[in-house]
């Protein structure tokens, strides 16, 4: 049974009904409603993550454990389960991989960077899935159309360890390097789907998740689907306001589903709730919306 680190609902000590409500078919917040939470407090909860060991502690000591962490699982918990001939190249692998997350998966990139055959790199990736370091989103929709794309995208399984691995900072982001602002934005949208998975996993109707992007270039980060076929989809922003292109991906995917569309929510770094599509039942949210 997948055990996640502590969901920010968990952290904060309050009811979270986001998903429910989302697939439910009602307004996961109030319209006109306002965010509580500071784009600097942002990105403290996405670099915290959520093990409780870690949240005890404070910042230099956090970085620390985030690192024997990842050594620990990588030296002990994949050994218990398979013999890695290459035993070095693992973790490295796993930090390549960092650099990919909530990025369309690429083995073959990562395993050329460490000097690893890409059947050696899929199986040791596999393992890092098996011990719960990261996870891949699949493609949803598929179906739909011979222009959707089929990659999974990656995901590491905690925030705090994935600011650790590709080494952002609260200073680096203070400073706003562009790189560091990108890479951020990768990081937000990982903090917002595994945050996103956590409440559906305790969903009381089944939940397929995936992500759907076509060639073109339009995505949904998020896509949720009940059992039925009613689907609902998700966006996710680090920027502090949004703009009217950044529902692009969620248009296209509700004009296509039709009857089967429930709505559409973009999840961003400000304070507002405000409607972006009123037909299509698309709004744009705080990203604490997901537990305040």
């Amino acid at each position: 049974m997948p055990v996640w680190p502590l969901s920010q609902g968990e952290i904060d000590g309050v009811h979270e009904d986001f998903v429910e409500r989302l697939l439910s078919g009602e307004a996961p917040a109030r319209a006109g409603s306002c965010g509580r939470t500071s784009g600097p407090q942002y990105a403290e909860r996405v670099l915290a993550g959520g093990f409780p060991q870690a949240l005890a502690m404070p910042d230099p000591l956090r970085a620390q454990w985030f690192s024997d962490y990842v050594a620990l699982v990588c030296e002990r918990d994949v050994m218990a389960i398979s013999r890695v001939r290459q035993r070095t190249q693992l973790p490295r692998l796993l930090t390549r991989l960092a650099g990919q997350t909530a990025q369309l998966l690429n083995i073959s990139e990562a395993a050329r960077s460490v000097s690893l055959d890409v059947s050696t790199a899929e199986n040791y990736t596999q393992l890092l899935e098996s011990v719960f370091l990261i996870h891949r989103l699949p493609a949803w929709g598929t179906a739909l159309g011979a222009k959707a794309g089929a990659l999974p995208k990656l995901h590491l399984v905690d925030s705090g360890v994935a600011g650790q691995m590709t080494r952002i900072t609260a200073e680096k982001l203070r400073r706003l390097l562009p790189q560091t602002l990108t890479e951020y934005g990768h990081l937000m949208e990982t903090f917002v789907v595994n945050e996103v998975l956590k409440q559906a996993s305790w969903s009381a109707q089944p939940v397929v998740a995936g992500h759907w992007r076509e060639r073109g270039g339009e995505e949904v980060d998020l896509v949720l689907e009940r059992a039925d076929g009613a689907v609902a989809g998700i966006a996710v922003k680090a920027a502090s306001q949004v703009r009217p292109g950044d529902a692009a991906g969620l248009i296209m995917l509700a004009r296509r589903l039709g009857d089967r569309w429930l709505a559409g929510v973009v999840l961003y770094a400000g304070r507002h709730t405000a409607s972006l599509d009123a037909r299509l039942s698309i709004s744009a949210l705080p990203v604490d919306a997901l537990w305040s």
